[in-house]
């Protein structure tokens, strides 16, 4: 497996988040890859200057074409980092730095997620996520190093100016983005007290 930084959109690498590719093995049957294996891991992260963590729940959801889901993190005692992947259809996924001491904070990167590419996107505590169903249906697939925790989780606002979050929403085929509730009243990270970022 191979992982990426990615830059952000003012040319900066967002140090923390990675693009991870794995090896597919494919012939006339098919394909074969490992999604996951402690060791690859553990010296993945090591290698970008990361400690390894340990996953403890997966998750997996079901979204039609124009459903954005985020932009969501958890804050401490519960922060989750995860591990993204989409394993039917395309996502655009989105990560943000919320790091207040960071040189990139408030900064984006995102990329394409899907079943042909075979991608992962590692988000690292400290992050903001979210992503936005490109295809008629996607099926996203994450593990967590942490439980949720209604208590410590928190939304930013998916369209918010200050991020300028640049969604490929021509793709979506004259849809409107389709948010929950909850995502469509998050706060602004202008509206976010200290306590509330990392």
């Amino acid at each position: 497996m191979q992982a990426d930084l990615l830059s952000t959109n003012t040319g900066l690498n967002l140090l923390g988040p990675l693009v991870c590719k794995p090896k597919l093995f494919e012939d006339d049957r098919g394909f074969f890859f490992e999604s996951w294996n402690q060791i690859s891991w553990k010296n993945l992260l090591a290698k970008h200057g990361q400690e390894s963590l340990e996953f403890v729940q997966d998750n997996h959801s079901r979204s039609n074409r124009g459903v954005l889901r985020g932009l969501h993190y958890q804050l401490p005692p519960h922060p989750q980092a995860k591990l993204v992947r989409c394993v039917q259809g395309e996502i655009f996924d989105v990560v943000v730095d919320l790091r207040v001491d960071s040189s990139t904070f408030g900064q984006w990167v995102g990329c394409k997620l899907s079943d042909e590419n075979c991608w992962q996107l590692w988000v690292p505590i400290g992050f903001a996520h979210g992503f936005l169903t490109l295809s008629e249906k996607a099926e996203v697939l994450y593990k967590t190093t942490d439980f949720w925790s209604r208590d410590c989780e928190r939304s930013i606002l998916w369209d918010d100016m200050d991020l300028s979050i640049n969604w490929p929403l021509d793709q979506l085929q004259d849809l409107s983005p389709q948010l929950s509730t909850k995502d469509a009243n998050a706060l602004r990270i202008s509206e976010l007290s200290s306590g509330e970022l990392f």
